[in-house]
């Protein structure tokens, strides 16, 4: 649930059957978060929220409003350009190459740029969208290879190397990016 606040912007409220005290936090999009037992109203929510201002401007290093909306906008629109193309892509490669996976995910992991499970899920982050298209191809190769290895061993970079010659400079050159949006 989100309460609008004049100086937090959107609070997030999430309201837990086990707990029985008022905490806060701050979300991975640097918004103000309240945890609160499950059977406590709105009012004394926002009560709550009034009588602790001072504590939760010294203490939690909240991120200006303004900056949390263009955040989420730019996540939105992110979300979309990498439902649009990455699943697309993953297919193209995996089908070229004869690899089969079951399932693709797609994420907004704060330090990984893919995953494969055992499950032959792979992951692959939307901040992708914002890197040079051979790094996401690297990512895309990466993840397929851990279909057959899942680890990093020699046989898996030589399966890697086997499709992207250039592997070692797109793994180095992918690390000046940041996962998260």
């Amino acid at each position: 649930m989100l309460i609008s606040d004049k100086e937090f912007g959107e609070v997030i409220v999430r309201k837990n059957p086990w707990s029985k005290n008022i905490k806060f936090s701050v979300s991975t999009s640097g918004r103000l978060q309240m945890s609160v037992p499950q059977y406590t109203s709105n009012f004394l929510i926002k009560r709550f929220l009034n009588l602790n201002r001072t504590n939760i401007r010294e203490k939690l290093p909240l991120k200006n409003p303004e900056t949390q909306r263009a955040r989420d906008y730019k996540k939105k629109m992110l979300a979309k350009q990498a439902r649009e193309y990455l699943p697309y892509r993953l297919e193209y490669f995996a089908k070229l190459y004869g690899y089969k996976y079951d399932k693709c995910r797609l994420s907004h992991a704060g330090t990984r740029w893919g995953s494969c499970s055992s499950n032959r899920t792979i992951s692959l982050n939307i901040g992708l969208m914002q890197v040079p298209e051979q790094l996401r191809d690297y990512v895309i190769i990466h993840e397929l290879a851990h279909l057959n290895h899942m680890d990093h061993s020699k046989d898996f970079w030589r399966e890697v190397a086997s499709h992207d010659k250039n592997y070692r400079a797109h793994e180095k050159r992918l690390k000046s990016f940041e996962p998260g949006v």
